[in-house]
């Protein structure tokens, strides 16, 4: 698993930490996870949840903990932003940073959400599912992050179909 590779980059953490954390908004960071719908943001949202021990990493993609309405957990689709708050300490930094993270929609009739999102947001992590590629959503999201002056890091998400769908090896999967 490859989550197990790194140490402490998430550790867990209790309430009283995360109100701590608060105070010092130099630390905080407010991040929206932005795509087409279906590209992974809410997979992605589990396992950096499951990392601050929130969930299990069992359950981390297949629970969808941030989409706490019935009917998105029916429909297995997010359609309203949600927020949680994750600590991140990276190895050389004298302190954590509390990160403000919001999984929104990637569903166009819920786009509204994500343009909210965005508004709310320092940076934005805009997934790309590396076998579907940039879709018309992708481009949406990007146009409302570029708009808002949120700094957009690319996420190639779904690297395995490229393997497991196509039958690529490794290298070519690189150069795909």
């Amino acid at each position: 698993k490859v989550h197990q590779q790194f140490t402490c980059i998430m550790p867990r953490i209790t309430v009283e930490e995360i109100a701590s954390l608060q105070s010092n908004t130099a630390n905080i960071r407010n991040v929206c996870v932005l795509a087409h719908v279906d590209h992974g943001k809410t997979t992605l949202s589990d396992h950096l949840i499951s990392y601050n021990g929130i969930i299990s990493a069992k359950n981390a993609g297949t629970l969808r903990y941030l989409d706490s309405r019935r009917d998105e957990q029916e429909r297995q689709i997010t359609m309203k932003a949600s927020s949680i708050s994750l600590v991140y300490a990276a190895r050389k930094a004298k302190h954590p940073c509390l990160i403000n993270l919001v999984d929104s929609p990637g569903h166009v009739d819920f786009s509204s959400e994500a343009s909210t999102a965005v508004r709310l947001c320092d940076g934005a992590l805009v997934l790309v599912d590396a076998l579907e590629g940039v879709c018309v959503q992708t481009v949406t999201v990007l146009q409302q992050a570029w708009n808002e002056r949120v700094t957009p890091i690319l996420v190639l998400n779904k690297m395995d179909r490229l393997l497991l769908e196509l039958g690529m090896t490794a290298v070519e999967a690189y150069a795909h």
